[in-house]
């Protein structure tokens, strides 16, 4: 049987999948199957990890309010300060507030005191 030059189309899938490998090492940057293989998982896994890093960060956040309220005596602990923003209708989200506690405690005081002066 005579050998049958194939189109372009798989050439041009396995080169799509190829500069998706195009930083892994060994067989997974040079044979097909391993390519394919990996740049799934990959994708599996930066789908999966999307999600993971949100929670994570908000963890963060949550970690250095509490901490900052403790030390810095502003509430008791991290969720009377937000049940109390919350009450008092202050829209501010626990990203920024994790900025503030870091970068400069004495506005995260400033921020208590308001909540306290409103009560």
């Amino acid at each position: 049987m005579t050998r049958v030059p194939r189109g372009y189309i798989a050439r041009r899938r396995r080169t799509k999948m190829r500069s998706f490998a195009s930083n892994f090492r060994g067989a997974h940057f040079r044979l097909n199957r391993m390519i394919t293989q990996q740049v799934k998982r990959a994708f599996v896994s930066s789908h999966r990890d999307r999600g993971r890093q949100k929670r994570d960060f908000r963890r963060l956040w949550i970690t250095r309010i509490n901490a900052a309220t403790r030390i810095y005596k502003v509430f008791d602990s991290y969720s009377k300060l937000i049940h109390n923003l919350y009450k008092k209708k202050l829209i501010l989200n626990r990203k920024m507030l994790a900025q503030v506690a870091v970068s400069n405690p004495n506005n995260l005081y400033t921020i208590s005191n308001k909540i306290k002066i409103i009560n």
